[in-house]
C-alpha cells in the first residue's frame, strides 16, 4: 500500500479508497467512575464516525459504552485495560507475576473538575480531567471539537503518561486518537490508544531492532518473521514493550499483531495498534532504567541462571556431518590450546542434511552415546540443532498427522520464510496442544538422555498460517509460538539434565524466562557486526538478560556460503564475543580459529581472556537473574540523564564495571564516548575522566577499547584451562583498577595471556 500520510490509512489500516464497511469508533469524555473491588472502573462512551479522512460523528448511530479498568500492582506498576469483547484483564502465558507484587486497593476522589484515582497510600495513580478548556469565542467557522478522554496515569505516583486527547489540526483532521476501535458488521478488528510524546523524548526497546538507539520517528510492526539478516526491518524478536527517556515503560499485553508508532505518524503522540478488540497495558515507572525493566520482569518473568559450561566457548559451523569430523576438530582445538566447552552439531547430524527427525544418522554417527560420552570426558558438551516443523519426508510425519501433533492444514502449502533446504515442511508442531507438546518433549528426551546438554530451538518466528491449531488462531499464535516452543524445550532439558537452557532465535514477551537467545543470521561484514550489536542492545532494553551472536557472522557476501571471512573481521568479532553474555562461533563456512593461521595466536589469547573473566561474568549473570539489568547494557541503562547516551548504539556496558567499544571497521580506529566518572583502560592502564569524546582512537588488532570504572575490583581466574571443567573457584583472584593498575600484561593475567 502506498503511503498517504493520513493516520486513518497508514496507521489504522483503512482501505485507502474508504470503500469498505469498516467504521471508526472514537472515545468521548468518561461518563462514570466507580471502585470495583481493588480496581477502578471508568465508563467510556464511543461514537461511530463518518468514513472519511476528515472524520465527523455519525449521529444516526447511537454511542456505545465500555469500561476502562485500572489496577495498581504495588508502587511502580499500573495496569490499564478495556475490552470491547471478552475479559479486560485476562491471564496469559506471557505473564509470570512476581509473588512480591501485591495488588493495591484503589480509591476515588471526585469533584466537578477532576476525578482522582488514589492507592492505599494516598498517592495519585490516575487523573481524569473534567474541566472544559477556556474559550475566547471569535469564530464559528469550524464546528466544536468532539469531546475526548483527558486522562493522565502515574504508574509510580510521579512519572506521568498522558493520553493524547487532541492530536489534531482542525476538529475533523486527526493525527492520533486517544482511544478508538475499528469495526464492521462482523465485529471489532483493531484497537488503538495514544499517549502524548514530548518534543525531546527518546525511545528504545520493542525487541530486536537493527537500527539506531533512539527509535523516535519510527513505526514498528509487532509481527515476528525470519529476519534474514540483521540490517533490515524484519526481526526475529518483536517485544511489545518500549522504554521512554521520560523514565516510563509500556507493555502491550497481547500476542496479536500490532504496531507501535513512536512519535512517527505524529510527533506529538506515541500510538499503539492491536489487531484485536481489547487494549491491555502495563505501565511502569521508576527512577532508573533498571527499575523500569525490573518492573517489566516482575510481570513477564526473570531470566534463569544458566550452567557454568554455557559461558565457555561454543564451536560450530553449518554444519559438521560425522562423528569423525567432530572428533578431529575437537582434538585439534585441544592440541592447539584453544579453550572450548561446547561443540554444536547443526543441520548435518540427521540421515539427510536439514531433514529434522531428531535421530542421529546411524552411518555417520554409529554410536552416538559413546561419541557424546567421549567428548564429555575431554571437557566438551554436545548441543544439537533442530526445528519445530515436520518435513514431508520425515519418518514421524504419519504419526504426527494421525495424532494432530502438527496442526492440520486447510490447504497444502510449503512453509514460508527462509528455507535453506529444498524440503517441504508439511506442518508446524502444535504447542497449543498438551499431547503434541509432550510428544515433542519425548523426542528431545531421548537425545538428552544420551548426554546432549542443549537444544538449538531454531526458527519459530513463522508458522503455517493456513492450519487449525488446537487453542489459538494462527494470527494470535504466530508471535506467541516462540514462547511455547522454547518453554517446551527448556523444561524437558532441565527435567532431564538438571540445567534449563536453549539456544533460541525467535522471541516474544516472556521468552526471557527461557534463555538463551542469539541474534540470527548476520552477514560476515562490519555492518553485520554493527547490526548485531544494535539488535542485542534493544533486546536487553526489552527484558532479555542473556544474548549472543554468531562469530564472525553467519553468512558470507557476496557468495552466501563460500566467500572468505577476512582475518581482521574474525578477530574483531571474537573480541565482541568475548565481551558478550555467551560466545559461539557459527556460520556457513570454516569457523575454527586454526583455519585462520595468520591471526590464530591472537584469537587464542582472547579465548584465554574469556575464561579468565568467567568469575566476573558469573557474578554479573547472577545479577541479571535478580535485577532488571541485561548482561550487555546500552549506555542509557546507566546514564539515562546523559542525552548523548540515548544516541549511542556501538558501545555498551558489559556488567556493572566494563565499558566496551568494539572496533567495527578496517581502519583499526574509532571514536569512544566516556560518560561521567573516571575510567581505566583495561589493556594499557591509561586513566581518563568522563563526559568527553576520545576521537579517532587507534586500536591495534590485538587490543579492544575496554574501559573499567576506576576503583572497580574485577574477579578473574589467572590459570590456564581447557574447559570450565578445570575451574577451581577457590583460586579466583581480584584485579583492582586503581592508580597502580598498568594494564593486563602487567597484571596477574600477564603470564596467562603471553
Amino acid at each position: 500500500m502506498k503511503q498517504t500520510n493520513y493516520q486513518l490509512i497508514d496507521f489504522l489500516d483503512f482501505d485507502p479508497e474508504l470503500n469498505g464497511s469498516e467504521r471508526l469508533w472514537k472515545v468521548g469524555k468518561p461518563t462514570d467512575i466507580l471502585v470495583d473491588g481493588t480496581d477502578v472502573l471508568v465508563t467510556l462512551p464511543f461514537q461511530c464516525q463518518q468514513t472519511a479522512i476528515d472524520i465527523s460523528p455519525d449521529t444516526a448511530i447511537k454511542p456505545l459504552s465500555f469500561q476502562l479498568r485500572i489496577r495498581a500492582y504495588g508502587d511502580k506498576i499500573l495496569r490499564v485495560a478495556t475490552a470491547f469483547e471478552g475479559e479486560s484483564m485476562p491471564d496469559s502465558l506471557m505473564l509470570e507475576l512476581d509473588s512480591a507484587l501485591q495488588i493495591s486497593q484503589l480509591s476515588l476522589e471526585k469533584n466537578e473538575s477532576v476525578w482522582l484515582v488514589k492507592d492505599d497510600k494516598g498517592t495519585i495513580r490516575a487523573e481524569f480531567n473534567r474541566e472544559a478548556y477556556p474559550i475566547d469565542f471569535w469564530s464559528d467557522l469550524l464546528p466544536e471539537p468532539q469531546e475526548s478522554l483527558e486522562a493522565t496515569f502515574y504508574p509510580d505516583g510521579d512519572k506521568k503518561i498522558e493520553i493524547s486527547a487532541y492530536d489534531q489540526f482542525f476538529p475533523a483532521r486527526h493525527d492520533a486518537f486517544a482511544i478508538a476501535y475499528v469495526a464492521n458488521e462482523k465485529g471489532i478488528h483493531r484497537s488503538t490508544i495514544s499517549f502524548k510524546a514530548a518534543a525531546n523524548e527518546c525511545f528504545a526497546g520493542t525487541g530486536e531492532r537493527f537500527t539506531k538507539m533512539d527509535l523516535s520517528g519510527r513505526t514498528l510492526q509487532m509481527k515476528n518473521q525470519d529476519g534474514q539478516g540483521v540490517n533490515n526491518r524484519r526481526t526475529y524478536k518483536n517485544i511489545p514493550f518500549y522504554l521512554s527517556s521520560k523514565m516510563y515503560g509500556v507493555f502491550m499485553h497481547t500476542s496479536a499483531y500490532g504496531k507501535i508508532s513512536l512519535a512517527d505518524h505524529s510527533s506529538r503522540s506515541v500510538q499503539l495498534l492491536i489487531e484485536e478488540p481489547a487494549i491491555d497495558l502495563f505501565l511502569f515507572g521508576g527512577d532508573s532504567v533498571e527499575e523500569i525493566l525490573y518492573g517489566y520482569r516482575q510481570v513477564t518473568g526473570f531470566p534463569t541462571q544458566l550452567p557454568l559450561w554455557s559461558y565457555g566457548t561454543w564451536m560450530s559451523r553449518m554444519t559438521y556431518f560425522s562423528a569423525d569430523e567432530v572428533n578431529t576438530i575437537c582434538k585439534r582445538l585441544r592440541d592447539e590450546d584453544y579453550p572450548c566447552d561446547v561443540i554444536h552439531l547443526d543441520t548435518g547430524w540427521f540421515r539427510t542434511d536439514w531433514l529434522c527427525e531428531w535421530k542421529f544418522n546411524p552411518e555417520r554417527f554409529p554410536d552416538p552415546e559413546k561419541f557424546i560420552q567421549d567428548l564429555r570426558n575431554d571437557g566438551y558438551k554436545v548441543s544439537l540443532w533442530q526445528m519445530p516443523y515436520v518435513a514431508a519426508e520425515a519418518e514421524q510425519l504419519n504419526e504426527a498427522k494421525a495424532n494432530n501433533y502438527i496442526a492440520p492444514l486447510r490447504e497444502s502449502k510449503k512453509q514460508g520464510g527462509s528455507n535453506f533446504s529444498a524440503l517441504d515442511y508439511a506442518g508446524t508442531i502444535d504447542f497449543t496442544s498438551t499431547k503434541a507438546t509432550d510428544w515433542y518433549k519425548g523426542l528431545l528426551k531421548e537425545l538428552l538422555e544420551m548426554g546432549v546438554v542443549c537444544i538449538k530451538t531454531d526458527f519459530g518466528e513463522e508458522i503455517h498460517m493456513e492450519a487449525d491449531y488446537q487453542s489459538l488462531s494462527p494470527e494470535k499464535l504466530n508471535n506467541l509460538y516462540a514462547l511455547l516452543y522454547q518453554k517446551a524445550a527448556f523444561e524437558i532439558t532441565k527435567e532431564t539434565t538438571g540445567n534449563g537452557i536453549v539456544w533460541a532465535r525467535a522471541g516474544w514477551a516472556g521468552c526471557q524466562r527461557y534463555p538463551l537467545h542469539w541474534g540470527g543470521d548476520a552477514a560476515c561484514t562490519w555492518d553485520g557486526m554493527a547490526g548485531s550489536l544494535k539488535g542485542g542492545l534493544h533486546l536487553g532494553l526489552s527484558g532479555f538478560g542473556f544474548w549472543s551472536h554468531d562469530v564472525p557472522g553467519f553468512h558470507s557476501l557476496p557468495n552466501f556460503m563460500n566467500s572468505v571471512v577476512p582475518d581482521n573481521l574474525y578477530v574483531r568479532w571474537t573480541q565482541f564475543g568475548v565481551f558478550s553474555s555467551h560466545l559461539r562461533y557459527h556460520g556457513t563456512s570454516k569457523r575454527e580459529p586454526y583455519e585462520y593461521p595468520a591471526i590464530a595466536g591472537i584469537v587464542r589469547k582472547w579465548l584465554k581472556l574469556r575464561y579468565a573473566l568467567l568469575p566476573y561474568i558469573l557474578e554479573q549473570a547472577k545479577k541479571t537473574t535478580l535485577s532488571g539489568f541485561p548482561m550487555l547494557r546500552a549506555m542509557l541503562a546507566h546514564y539515562p540523564e546523559d542525552k548523548i547516551c540515548w544516541h549511542i548504539d556501538d558501545q555498551y556496558f558489559f556488567g556493572d564495571d566494563m565499558l566496551v567499544a568494539p572496533v567495527m571497521n578496517d581502519e583499526n580506529c574509532r571514536d569512544i564516548y566516556l560518560p561521567e566518572g573516571n575510567w581505566v583502560n583495561l589493556f594499557t592502564g591509561e586513566k581518563n575522566s568522563g563526559n568527553q569524546w576520545l576521537y579517532d582512537v587507534k586500536v591495534p588488532l590485538e587490543e579492544m577499547p575496554v574501559w573499567v570504572k576506576e576503583g572497580a575490583e574485577i574477579s578473574v581466574y589467572p590459570h590456564p584451562v581447557k574447559s570450565t571443567d578445570d575451574l577451581d573457584f577457590e583460586k579466583t583472584e581480584t584485579i583492582s583498577f586503581d592508580e597502580y593498575f598498568e594494564g593486563l600484561e602487567k597484571s596477574i593475567l600477564g603470564k596467562l595471556l603471553n
